[in-house]
């Protein structure tokens, strides 16, 4: 993000424990409006707790999260929602019971205006017109996280969180659904990932963030990182020097 424009997101020192654990210890960065920025890192390093805050679904022990340069730090998971936040959560998290059409329409229900609607979601996934009537619990791992992301999309977000996309999807699934984000892009919608696949997110996004143990390990353009950095922040392999310049104070 060009540090003259504005940040659309700001995560500002955040801090989030899990009892006495430590999930998020006072990590920043900031996302400007266009950008796909991801959050990289192993299994257990906080990128969930993290998407998850910024969500409004985990209270911080500290820090803030400003979205469009209004302090939401203290709004519901509703209030966000209503403000353009929405996530795409790890595991789908579709109602089984109901159909494709109404796992949608739920998404519809704090619907901001915008370009989404049910038919633009049919447009970009044409399968579900004539499932749109089948229970969700009977789709694939891939159908259930285009229905995800769809119910996420009629919300018409300014920006879309996407908790580890790719998990448990086959890579041709994978490359698809990937392949929608530069018309998500498009159509104006924001982009913040999470992703265990490096190599996926590096090839993604614009901008990349690395957490390691709750803690921001590395930080920087994804054409700009060399695989020895990654690893080694990835990793924990030696002392890499974050960069927290992202967020302001």
């Amino acid at each position: 993000m060009s540090d003259e424009a504005p940040a659309l997101l700001a995560v500002k020192a955040l801090t989030v424990h899990h009892g006495q654990l430590c999930a998020l210890d006072a990590v920043s960065f900031s996302v400007g409006g266009g950008e796909t920025f991801a959050i990289i890192g192993a299994n257990g390093a906080g990128k969930s707790t993290l998407l998850r805050a910024i969500a409004g679904l985990h209270p911080p022990t500290a820090g803030r999260v400003v979205f469009d340069g209004e302090d939401i730090t203290g709004l519901p998971t509703t209030e966000r929602l209503a403000r353009g936040l929405a996530l795409v959560p790890e595991g789908r998290r579709l109602f089984p019971s109901l159909t494709v059409e109404e796992n949608l329409r739920v998404g519809a229900h704090r619907a901001r205006k915008g370009p989404f609607d049910l038919q633009r979601v049919y447009e970009l996934f044409p399968w579900m017109v004539e499932r749109r009537r089948q229970r969700a619990a009977r789709l694939s791992g891939g159908e259930q996280q285009a229905v995800a992301i769809g119910r996420a999309l009629v919300a018409n977000p300014r920006i879309l969180l996407l908790d580890e996309l790719s998990l448990g999807l086959a890579p041709v699934v994978v490359q698809r659904i990937y392949g929608l984000l530069p018309e998500l892009l498009s159509s104006g919608v924001t982009i913040l990932l999470v992703e265990q696949d490096v190599s996926q997110a590096m090839r993604a996004a614009g901008r990349v963030l690395c957490l390691l143990e709750g803690r921001t390990t590395l930080e920087g353009r994804a054409d700009e990182l060399d695989r020895p950095s990654i690893e080694a922040a990835y990793f924990g392999l030696h002392a890499a020097t974050p960069d927290h310049g992202g967020a302001p104070a």
